[in-house]
């Protein structure tokens, strides 16, 4: 890399400490740097060096985060506007011919994976929503809503950055509409159904984008059985499932605001309004003690649950609720029947969480096998050198 102008803001790293470097992963924590020169703030563009002084990476600061620096750049190159403008477009690029009149939401960019640290995107229609989740991604906010609308041609830049993430960041939290303007819940479509995103309130930037292959999936799974979709949300799942001729559906979901939506979102299909749809507003794990007392059984049910563990330090608790929820919804479907089940939780590997189902398995008293694997769909790439963004498991298992 080029040499950086003299007392620009550096960190230099501890002997021996370069190695994830070299592998082109993009974090440094602050146990790995040994000096901070420069004085930089929150957000700034610093030089990152080797224990001998030469340049490797270019990164922004975070003085409140464990992670220390997140690198933009490994190459030899000035970060400014033009630069987002250029990483932005090259991940909008990538997504060419992901968006058409029957799938109109995508992810446009995808945080480190999109070599843009921070910054999470995605597209509802004419909306962009975006997170800012890093010091660094926070500092280039106006550069990067810029670079979104010349990129897609969208009209109204909504930023979601209320994440708890945030917080470690040393950052506060904040909801507003960044460029145009919005009227309320977005329309898009998804496999030819149509959906109203709540961008400004809903969970995460309103809609599950990562399980977009896996709704189509069970959508073709769902012909002719009785389905259950535990943590329905806005009913994605479930739409699909009538979509693909289920015979009849009951979704639960604790939240009265994402009942709402989904009933709204049945109601803008009239071709799926007459098929048997019921919602339950409910606590899953009591709900579904309740449907296995009521002598229910399903010939397929989803568990999508929200994140149980962020971290490994959470895993042992996030464990025990994927083995109540996957051995109760074992025990409610019919023989033959097919479960899907999912783990988002960064801290639950997917080792595990294969392990958690299994022993699910074993104390339902049922046998199982596994028929199918699921992950995040396409728009949420995983890069080679950052295993973490690898997130989103599932499994299909057919009960004998």
């Amino acid at each position: 890399m080029t040499k950086p102008a003299r007392g620009a803001p550096s960190v230099t790293l501890k002997a021996g400490r370069e190695k994830s470097l070299a592998q082109r992963h993009p974090w440094i924590f602050s146990g790995a740097i040994e000096r901070v020169d420069g004085a930089p703030e929150s957000g700034d563009t610093v030089a990152v060096r080797a224990h001998d002084g030469a340049v490797v990476a270019t990164a922004a600061y975070s003085p409140s985060s464990q992670i220390r620096a997140r690198v933009w750049t490994f190459a030899p190159e000035a970060i400014d506007a033009a630069w987002f403008a250029q990483r932005v477009r090259a991940a909008v690029d990538a997504r060419a011919g992901m968006l058409d009149a029957d799938h109109t939401a995508c992810r446009v960019v995808h945080g480190e994976s999109d070599a843009l640290p921070g910054v999470i995107a995605d597209r509802y229609g004419d909306t962009v929503v975006v997170q800012l989740l890093s010091a660094g991604a926070e500092r280039w906010r106006d550069a990067i809503a810029d670079a979104l609308v010349a990129a897609t041609g969208a009209s109204t830049v909504v930023e979601r950055s209320d994440a708890e993430v945030r917080q470690l960041e040393g950052l506060p939290q904040r909801n507003e509409v960044l460029r145009g303007t919005l009227a309320g819940p977005v329309p898009i479509r998804e496999d030819g159904i149509s959906y109203r995103v709540d961008v400004m309130a809903g969970q995460k930037t309103g809609f599950y984008l990562d399980q977009r292959e896996s709704r189509h999936r069970v959508r073709r799974l769902a012909r002719g059985r009785s389905v259950l979709n535990a943590f329905c949300y806005t009913g994605g799942f479930t739409l699909a499932a009538l979509a693909g001729g289920a015979r009849d559906t009951v979704s639960i979901d604790s939240s009265a605001e994402a009942i709402a939506l989904a009933r709204s979102n049945l109601a803008a299909n009239p071709q799926l309004a007459s098929r048997g749809a019921s919602w339950r507003e409910a606590d899953v794990f009591t709900e579904l003690r309740r449907l296995r007392d009521e002598g229910r059984s399903f010939g397929l049910a989803i568990l999508d649950p929200p994140k149980f563990a962020p971290t490994a330090a959470h895993a042992a608790r996030a464990a025990r609720a994927y083995k109540d929820i996957n051995l109760l919804a074992l025990k409610l479907l019919e023989p033959g029947g097919l479960l899907a089940t999912f783990s988002c939780s960064g801290g639950v590997s997917a080792e595990l969480f294969q392990k958690i189902v299994a022993g699910a398995a074993i104390d339902a008293k049922v046998d199982a096998t596994i028929v199918g694997r699921f992950c995040a769909s396409g728009d949420h790439p995983v890069a080679l050198a950052f295993p973490e963004g690898d997130y989103l498991k599932g499994l299909l298992i057919r009960r004998g």
